[in-house]
């Protein structure tokens, strides 16, 4: 006999899933009967915080959603703020959980891990959570996530299976194949209103967001034909070449940008929330878009949210993209502001340059050198300094390579567990660097093991400046005694060398090169700890 616990891991191969993350569990360890025998990697991340999370990176890099096993009740209740991350940014998880048996629901007769609902509890994290109340559900739940994941906005999606219908008989499913869904086209109506906009615009501007991600080709041919100027999110950083004469990069929070987008006749934002963190990360308001907005995304929600739109289009930002290139070309497009495009971008980080102050420059040096001597790296990041300096300061040559959790959700920890499903992701054995401060890594520190456990050999730069300095920051601005924010620092390098790794501290330049030449050289992983105050005194020579 197949139980449904062994098809559903059956239809999680057909679906192209590769991976699993999860801790095994008395209430799941029927899905573990059919997952040894599949063709699909298990990882035992030390915390289910950290599954969510390394399914989070695993799908970012990968562009295929990441799949966690998660046990019932306290299980579900870790994994909540990982896919509360996931559900802001729009990255593809499946959650499959156990839930108590289907006379037991909401019973609160005291069960082992019992919650009055479990599906209520995540639901505000998912695009939705679904009990299966029979094995013969399967198929069609599996195609409404993976629908999601394919056609959507992809968001987590969870399905909990109670324990009794994990067992129940399921030969007759054996048969069930994968359902595939297309995205949505691009109406005719909307490509010809959007263009003819964009066409006798005089000064077009291109805002582009993560969910544009697979688009960024065509969306670099439609900047060149118009001559616009493109500001990127955080999670869109690469979709322009670093040194594309139109690229803004992801400074919209800056007086200087503002003043750029402000002047703009026309703007196309693509796949964009034009959400607060992206635009507003000093949180002092006045981002503003007087030209005439155009807006495409895959939800429809999304393209009258925060700045309503004169033309909303819902699409594939990649079929948008490609439909507007063709009828632009189709027309005779009039010549554009002489100072505007590729001149105006030039005067914009012209401007820019000297208000960088010192810790900024500092911070930037050590993201170029890791990016020197890592070229093919991709930059995981936490809630920490470097991180937020780079945000603004860096560009990078392709997608997919820098993606992090101060925005949106803005969860701290996120960074390590991230950065192991990321190169898992990536399948190539190139450097995947996680960037985290002394605060952040204290979260979730133990997944140094599950790295070492999955040789996974993840670079972790730790910035170290002994506790929450952005929040004592803050507090001392607003005239609040710290409290809370100066935290115990542990020794990060004998705890890394404990849980297995490489670990050493470096003072400068030349010892990170050093060490990042070492750690290239490892199956294992490797944590470099730099001091806040050594670097910044060193940088400023």
């Amino acid at each position: 006999m197949a139980t449904c616990g062994e098809v559903l891991v059956n239809l999680l191969e057909r679906y192209g899933v590769e991976q699993v993350f999860g801790i095994p569990g008395v209430h799941t360890v029927e899905l573990y009967r059919g997952l040894a025998r599949a063709n699909i990697r298990h990882v035992t991340p030390r915390h289910e915080q950290g599954a969510g999370f390394m399914a989070d990176g695993y799908a970012r890099t990968r562009g295929k959603p990441g799949v966690c096993f998660i046990i019932t009740g306290p299980g579900m209740t870790n994994i909540t703020t990982a896919m509360g991350q996931a559900y802001a940014d729009s990255i593809p998880m499946l959650v499959i959980s156990s839930v108590q048996s289907r006379s037991q629901l909401g019973g609160g007769r005291g069960k082992l891990h019992e919650l009055p609902n479990q599906s209520a509890l995540v639901a505000g994290v998912a695009a939705f959570s679904h009990t299966l109340m029979s094995a013969a559900e399967l198929p069609g739940v599996l195609a409404r996530a993976f629908a999601v994941f394919q056609a959507g906005r992809p968001r987590p999606v969870h399905i909990e299976i109670p324990l009794d219908v994990l067992v129940e008989n399921a030969d007759a499913l054996l048969g069930s194949q994968p359902v595939s869904v297309a995205r949505a086209g691009a109406a005719p109506s909307a490509v010809k209103l959007m263009s003819q906009r964009l066409a006798a615009a005089k000064r077009p501007l291109i805002l582009a967001g993560g969910g544009a991600i697979d688009a960024a080709p065509a969306l670099t041919r439609l900047a060149q034909t118009l001559g616009a100027p493109v500001a990127l999110t955080i999670n869109a950083k690469g979709m322009l070449p670093s040194s594309h004469p139109l690229l803004i990069g992801s400074t919209q929070t800056l007086a200087a940008t503002r003043a750029l987008v402000a002047e703009a006749d026309v703007v196309l934002a693509i796949g964009t929330e034009l959400a607060e963190t992206d635009y507003d990360v000093t949180f002092a308001g006045g981002f503003q878009i007087p030209g005439a907005l155009l807006r495409i995304d895959i939800d429809p929600d999304q393209t009258v949210r925060n700045y309503p739109p004169q033309v909303a289009m819902v699409a594939d930002a990649h079929v948008a993209a490609q439909a507007l290139l063709t009828e632009l070309n189709a027309s005779s497009l009039p010549p554009r502001q002489a100072d505007w495009g590729a001149p105006r971008v030039a005067r914009l980080w012209a401007a820019l340059a000297p208000t960088w102050d010192a810790a900024t420059r500092a911070q930037t040096l050590l993201l170029h050198t890791v990016l020197e001597q890592l070229p093919d790296a991709v930059l995981v990041g936490d809630s920490t300094q470097p991180v937020y300096s780079g945000n603004l300061t860096l560009n990078l040559d392709h997608p997919r390579r820098w993606f992090n959790a101060s925005t949106g959700y803005g969860t701290l920890g996120y960074a390590l567990p991230a950065a192991i499903g990321a190169w898992l992701g990536r399948g190539d054995g190139q450097p995947v660097v996680c960037l985290i401060g002394d605060g952040g890594l204290q979260f979730t520190l133990p997944e140094l093991a599950s790295a070492v456990e999955a040789r996974t050999p993840v670079i972790v730069l730790l910035w170290n400046n002994q506790g929450y300095e952005e929040i004592k920051k803050y507090m001392v601005n607003r005239a609040i005694e710290p409290v809370g924010v100066d935290i115990y620092t542990p020794d990060f390098i004998g705890v890394a060398k404990a849980l297995g790794c490489a670990a050493q501290s470096i003072q400068g330049i030349e010892q990170l090169r050093a060490a990042l030449r070492a750690a290239t050289d490892r199956q294992r992983p490797t944590l470099i700890e730099i001091d806040q105050g050594s670097w910044m005194r060193e940088a400023a020579v």
